[in-house]
């Protein structure tokens, strides 16, 4: 299929909460927007140590990891990150993969976001539609 690229925007979710709860200001929220790589093999969401410092995001504890190549490695775990792509969102804490270059989108937030990779564009597509359904509780 290919490497399956997509902008999303990643925003420290605490700096939002504090915004809700009128601590901060949303001029205050840190947030980046990179290409990350779609990689429905990666669990969840894989950063860069310049993206968690750009967030500002404090790590909570550690994580083994296995590296595309087999390689275990030891990671940190973030506070949640909310995760932006078109009109859906989700969150989720993140990995900092030490020395990555590349930020990773794996499937737990593609699975939450409902999108998956269509293999013939090579790109996220709602998985139930475009369509994003509001359910009323």
């Amino acid at each position: 299929m290919g490497t399956v690229y997509e902008e999303i925007t990643l925003t420290n979710a605490g700096d939002r909460i504090n915004v809700q709860r009128g601590l901060t200001t949303e001029p205050e929220v840190r947030r980046t927007t990179v290409t990350a790589i779609v990689d429905t093999g990666a669990a969840t969401l894989f950063i860069t140590e310049a993206v968690c410092q750009q967030l500002g995001l404090t790590t909570d504890g550690e994580r083994s990891a296995r590296t595309a190549s087999g390689a275990r490695i030891i990671c940190k775990v973030t506070e949640p990150v909310e995760i932006r792509w078109k009109e859906r969102f989700t969150s989720c804490p993140a990995i900092v993969m030490p020395g990555a270059k590349n930020v990773l989108l794996g499937a737990i937030p593609l699975e939450d976001m409902d999108v998956m990779v269509n293999p013939a564009s090579r790109e996220l597509v709602g998985a139930h539609g475009d369509e994003i359904v509001t359910l009323a509780l």
